[in-house]
């Protein structure tokens, strides 16, 4: 079974790579809506200081996961480079398509995956990940052979 891929990267896979490894970043949006709450019974109660400066403090709370993964992905000097990719049932193996970066990972060597809406997020270990966004493949048919590959290699997703 050979399954070809090939995608541009996009920030959003990064983000949600970051959302499904780093629960604080899921959480994030939450607490900033709890803490604009609480802003709002200040202005009503009539702070508006701490009422302005909680709101303030909730949208940059908000903001901050999505505004570091930008910055990030942008700094990146390979990044937003098409990338091919080859699946086998042992590994998949990733390169840019000017041949500037490469990586082989071993669908045994990974601690867990994830799916979102948008992405397959392959978890190294130590926090890293891949992901592998849908829009890499050909076919359904193919998107569900990677997901039935996953789970026969690797185990079930992780629940996120």
């Amino acid at each position: 079974m050979l399954i070809r891929l090939r995608w541009e990267p996009s920030p959003g896979d990064w983000s949600d790579g970051i959302k499904a490894t780093v629960p604080f970043v899921r959480r994030s949006v939450w607490f900033a809506a709890a803490f604009g709450v609480f802003s709002i019974v200040l202005l009503v109660l009539g702070q508006p200081i701490p009422g302005v400066f909680g709101l303030v403090c909730a949208l940059v709370i908000a903001a901050m996961p999505t505004i570091g993964t930008r910055l990030a992905f942008r700094r990146n000097p390979i990044a937003g480079r098409t990338v091919t990719a080859d699946v086998d049932g042992h590994a998949i193996r990733m390169m840019t398509l000017d041949g500037t970066a490469y990586s082989d990972i071993v669908l045994a060597d990974l601690e867990g995956w994830a799916e979102t809406e948008r992405n397959f997020v392959l978890h190294t270990g130590s926090g890293g990940f891949h992901p592998l966004p849908g829009r890499a493949f050909d076919s359904v048919e193919d998107l569900d052979r990677f997901r039935d590959l996953l789970v026969q290699t690797v185990g079930p997703a992780d629940r996120t």
